[in-house]
């Protein structure tokens, strides 16, 4: 029993001490004349330059959720930095504010390209960035940004989409660069079958290199634990799945240890 609680003691010290070394700014910066608050997050223990992810957010914009994931995978030994899709730092708290938020980027893909450049720059500037090495996730909206960003030829690594918007994407132009992960859900009601198929077809046909996951009766949000009550308040077909938000999880860091060898190894 005391080599038990020795070990567990010992897991808490080592995790509190990870915690601490997480480092976290806010950062100004800009996409022609809109100006944009991103969040970043690294490890101050690790020294040396490290694979810089970009998190981009869903409708809701860059609020707890986003800058939670730029930790985790700070936690990883990664330098995240959570994208501002909407400028000046905005936050939905309705789904009217967020519908009228995403319409600004979404309405035209360029816009929300032109922003991710824009972080990328930023992101591949950071001391503790190896600018040869970036990837990028997003979640509903932001899972659609990161795939047109794929699809426009970004040079990314890799790319990965959670309960993105499979639908509307850009054109495929050229070869894909970056390996794709889409972690979908099976029960999305905003994302018919067919759209799924297409969106496999077309990537087929491009000879990219994807993986594509469907969690059986996962729905959209069903890596965010606020959909449940989102889907109470506001009457959104979303929830949290925690099986399928655990599984997924694990899914981007075995991707990403794939892509970067020797890196997000914690």
């Amino acid at each position: 029993m005391k080599t038990l609680l020795s070990c567990a003691l010992i897991a808490v010290v080592f995790a509190s001490a990870s915690r601490a070394s997480i480092k976290t700014e806010e950062v100004n910066y800009s996409e022609g004349d809109t100006k944009l608050k991103g969040f970043l997050a690294w490890d101050d223990a690790i020294s040396g330059k490290r694979p810089g992810v970009l998190v981009v957010h869903d409708w809701w914009s860059l609020n707890d959720y986003a800058r939670s994931r730029a930790k985790q995978l700070a936690e990883l030994g990664y330098t995240a930095f959570a994208v501002d899709m909407y400028g000046d730092g905005k936050v939905a708290d309705h789904p009217k504010d967020a519908g009228e938020f995403a319409a600004t980027v979404m309405k035209d893909p360029q816009v929300a390209l032109s922003r991710l450049r824009a972080a990328m720059q930023v992101l591949k500037s950071q001391p503790t960035v190896d600018p040869d090495k970036i990837a990028a996730i997003g979640y509903c909206m932001g899972g659609a940004i990161v795939l047109n960003a794929a699809r426009e030829g970004f040079d990314l690594d890799a790319v990965a989409s959670f309960h993105g918007s499979l639908g509307g994407l850009v054109p495929i132009k050229g070869p894909i660069k970056a390996k794709v992960l889409v972690c979908h859900g099976a029960a999305d009601s905003f994302i018919p079958p067919e759209k799924v198929e297409a969106f496999k077809k077309e990537m087929k046909e491009a000879d990219a290199d994807f993986k594509f996951i469907s969690y059986p009766g996962a729905k959209h949000g069903f890596t965010n634990p606020a959909a449940d009550e989102a889907h109470k308040k506001f009457e959104i077909d979303v929830a949290y799945n925690a099986e399928a938000d655990t599984e997924s999880w694990k899914e981007l860091k075995a991707f990403l240890q794939a892509v970067f060898p020797q890196s997000g190894s914690k």
